[in-house]
């Protein structure tokens, strides 16, 4: 007998689907849910070790358990009673789950566009209503964007426990955090609280709206920046997304999501909505910089149930990259870089970015910049994956997924090469596992003009 199962969120752009398909092999219960979990008909692209994303865990194990393809079926299972009557306690479902890393690989490169990432989230929300809450660590990393302003304060305990190997074992005995992976401190001040509440940029410019994201505000401010001037000297007026006043800043609730903590992914990302919504109906495109951030506005907003105006913001939200070469084909574009002759650079692209088709945009706009030598990494996930790289039983495996490809080309890159990685696990990873630095695309944009003067 099916237990109930009541989605936490929006299944409904799955309704229609396995009408008269002989092959879909609906479940019988979970609705929306169950019939996205049917999108996976066996196809079995997810078990390849071809170029591409999908799929991580799968290319890091060799074990068909960790596939896409085994991840559906179990939650087909447990969709159709097989798996007792609590399934999102089984241990069937949870091992399946278990190395999931959310990169939507699946969704791009799977020939049905199964969807793991918004299915594993399902699955956990499902699991912590069954079980009652989340456990700590979960709620820690879900937590991490109203973490971090706390965590500037603590940036000295920070430091010792990353210096200390016996304070982060302890650490890892509390909170399941990994004692070998760093922790990231926060920067002295984030970039929105040290900038002024006016527009910048030309009288009569093209209105842009920079949405930064808490990485980039907390821990990186300095991408913040960079883009900021990058697009003034392009001549944009920018506006900088806000919270309202006295609010804390805006996130766009990946972290939560993520972690299955769907209600609080949901208040975050209404929060987001409300105030791009001033922009977009305006028509004046929203820029991000974190391709996790700014392609869950064009993606799992819309299966948060937050209204009617998702589509249109979803439609008005760009990865900078993406806005740069769009202002450059429609012949917009008031940038000129200087000669980099000699110059080199390996790019890493985010599992997002691919995902999302963005990395022609950035391969267009690296083009740009006369005399710039660029090789972009054939490589699967860093491993990082927000959270899963710090889980303690997922270290290895997320080391492992990184050894792929990403850290042997890193290694033989030389030393002057710049590492250009848009986003922050990424980064954290490459400087965890390869011992370098990396950066986000803006920062070598933004040097390349400074270079002009």
């Amino acid at each position: 007998m099916n237990a109930p199962v009541t989605p936490q969120l929006d299944w409904s752009a799955y309704d229609s689907y396995g009408a008269g398909d002989a092959y879909a092999q609906l479940p019988s219960a979970g609705g929306g849910f169950g019939k996205a979990a049917a999108v996976c008909i066996g196809n079995r692209q997810c078990q390849r070790e071809e170029k591409g994303v999908m799929c991580p865990s799968y290319r890091a194990t060799q074990n068909v358990q960790h596939s896409t393809h085994h991840r559906a079926a179990t939650l087909k299972a447990a969709l159709n009673g097989e798996l007792g009557v609590r399934p999102f306690l089984s241990d069937a479902l949870t091992q399946a789950m278990n190395l999931c890393v959310g990169c939507k690989g699946c969704k791009r490169e799977c020939p049905n566009g199964t969807d793991m990432a918004l299915l594993k989230s399902e699955s956990l929300a499902q699991r912590w209503l069954a079980r009652g809450k989340p456990p700590l660590r979960e709620r820690l990393l879900a937590g991490v964007p109203r973490l971090l302003p706390w965590l500037r304060r603590l940036a000295w305990l920070v430091s010792l426990r990353n210096r200390v190997p016996l304070l982060a074992s302890l650490a890892e005995r509390i909170t399941g955090i990994s004692a070998r992976r760093t922790i990231p401190a926060p920067a002295a001040s984030s970039f929105l609280a040290t900038q002024e509440d006016v527009v910048s940029g030309p009288e009569g410019g093209r209105e842009v709206a920079l949405f930064v994201d808490t990485f980039s505000n907390e821990l990186e401010p300095a991408n913040a920046q960079a883009a900021r001037e990058l697009l003034v000297t392009a001549g944009y007026r920018v506006h900088l997304v806000r919270a309202a006043k006295g609010e804390r800043p805006l996130c766009c609730g990946r972290t939560w999501l993520s972690s299955g903590l769907i209600e609080a992914a949901r208040t975050e990302a209404q929060r987001v909505v409300d105030a791009l919504w001033t922009f977009v109906e305006r028509d004046i495109p929203v820029v991000g910089l974190e391709a996790s951030c700014l392609l869950m506005l064009r993606d799992e907003y819309h299966a948060l149930g937050l209204g009617e105006r998702v589509p249109r913001i979803a439609k008005g939200a760009f990865l900078l990259e993406e806005f740069l070469v769009r202002e450059h084909d429609a012949k917009r574009l008031q940038l000129c870089f200087a000669d980099a002759a000699g110059r080199r650079v390996a790019v890493h692209g985010h599992c997002h970015q691919k995902a999302f088709g963005a990395m022609k945009a950035m391969r267009k706009l690296l083009g740009l910049v006369p005399g710039l030598q660029v090789t972009f990494i054939e490589s699967s996930c860093c491993g990082m994956a927000g959270g899963f790289g710090f889980e303690a039983e997922h270290y290895d495996v997320s080391m492992r997924m990184a050894e792929l490809s990403l850290l042997p080309a890193l290694r033989h890159e030389p030393a002057e090469t710049r590492v250009i990685a848009n986003g922050m696990s990424c980064r954290h990873q490459i400087r965890d596992g390869a011992q370098r630095d990396s950066q986000h695309v803006v920062r070598l944009l933004r040097d390349a003009l400074q270079d002009v003067g």
